[in-house]
């Protein structure tokens, strides 16, 4: 008798992050607390919360993926996650790093596009104040 396992795909705004087949069990951090995920589990939708999914094949043993906040929905055997950033590792203190590195780079990028869409914005609403005035 075959083992029924749980079909997972990672999804990022722009690319495939990991798509993995043949997991036995895994856990993610919803707003409502953190959930394990078998194969035979009713179909659901979970809003998730930055943290760390965790999930456990037969042939590679556990693994961890850091992740942003994004949206889980699960049906039949294939559960589908979608996030804004992800990180993946086979161990956590290993894993730590990788954020440090990934999501704070990021963050800085973040904020400096943030403060040219500011500039850009107050110089657009300076020259229509200054068009009205006209």
């Amino acid at each position: 008798m075959a083992v029924a396992s749980i079909n997972l795909k990672v999804l990022l705004p722009s690319q495939l992050f990991i798509e993995q087949t043949g997991i036995l069990h895994m856990v993610v951090e919803t707003c409502d607390g953190a959930f394990g995920f078998l194969p035979h589990r009713l179909d659901c939708v979970a809003a998730l919360v930055p943290g760390i999914l965790s999930y456990e094949t037969a042939a590679g043993g556990e693994v961890f993926i850091a992740v942003d906040e994004g949206v889980l929905v699960k049906t039949g055997f294939d559960v589908i996650v979608s996030v804004h950033r992800a990180v993946i590792g086979k161990e956590l203190s290993a894993l730590h790093d990788l954020i440090q590195q990934e999501f704070l780079t990021l963050d800085e990028e973040e904020k400096s596009l943030r403060s040219t869409m500011v500039k850009l914005e107050t110089g657009f609403l300076r020259r229509v104040a200054g068009v009205d005035h006209e």
